[in-house]
């Protein structure tokens, strides 16, 4: 899989059209290097010209700016847009709702401002131009329901992007309970991911697995590695994950491209 980085580029007198911030999770995560994968298929399949900063790029900042240390965030953050601004890059995507938040709304108050996009907003685009099209028939049947990211909805009022892609798909769309403005946090955002529990009746995630198991889905679609992370472990705790898989946007529609 040919995923050129910017360095690269710039040595052969090139410039991207877009550069695909991947993040920890989407470098360091054997399940989430499945949707970084995914989503570069896309990108190859839609001839678009894009880069990644590879070795240079350094941690967003999320966890240590919500985990109180800001001293700790200004330093990756000034750190990363030094490096973006030094290839003069202007447009982002990435997979991860947490960069695209911190990227998008946090780094233009240190100087760094940039046109970052969610990759579903991004898919949508393709899908709408007809640079990649969808068969329509590897979800025939399926029901399919989406989970809001808290960064990707409730942060940044996207929630119409991810719904549209998927119903590019032959499946069908349903909703559960608690969705878009009113969706249910999956127990990660907030550096939650990296601490210990606190006092309570059950984990975040695993009331989010029972407003899942009413709707009965075939499939959880979900925009974040995060979210994808704790949902999957709800499921397991119920033991369904045989009846319940897991997938990221990109996933579903890298599967199912014409």
């Amino acid at each position: 899989m040919n995923v050129p980085t910017l360095a690269q580029l710039q040595s052969e007198g090139k410039s991207p059209e877009v550069v695909f911030w991947v993040g920890c999770a989407g470098s360091f995560d054997e399940r989430a290097k499945r949707i970084t994968r995914s989503f570069v298929e896309i990108l190859h399949r839609a001839s678009i010209s894009f880069a990644v900063l590879g070795q240079e790029e350094q941690c967003s900042g999320d966890p240590a700016k919500r985990a109180g240390n800001e001293f700790l965030f200004q330093m990756q953050a000034l750190q990363n847009i030094a490096t973006l601004q030094a290839y003069n890059v202007t447009q982002v995507v990435t997979a991860c709702p947490h960069c695209f938040n911190t990227l998008k709304n946090e780094y233009p108050e240190l100087g760094g401002r940039f046109h970052v996009i969610h990759h579903t907003q991004f898919i949508k685009t393709l899908l709408k131009e007809g640079k990649i099209t969808v068969r329509g028939g590897s979800f025939k049947g399926k029901r399919i329901t989406f989970h809001d990211p808290c960064y990707l909805g409730r942060a940044n009022q996207i929630y119409e992007a991810p719904r549209e892609v998927l119903q590019k798909l032959d499946a069908d769309l349903v909703e559960m309970k608690s969705c878009k403005s009113k969706g249910l946090c999956c127990g990660a955002g907030g550096a939650q991911m990296f601490k210990e529990s606190e006092k309570g009746t059950h984990e975040i995630n695993e009331a989010r697995t029972l407003q899942i198991e009413e709707v009965k889905p075939d499939i959880v679609a979900a925009g974040c590695p995060f979210c994808n992370t704790m949902l999957t472990d709800g499921i397991k705790a119920k033991q369904k994950q045989d009846q319940i898989q897991v997938l990221d946007v990109a996933e579903l529609i890298a599967k199912d491209l014409d």
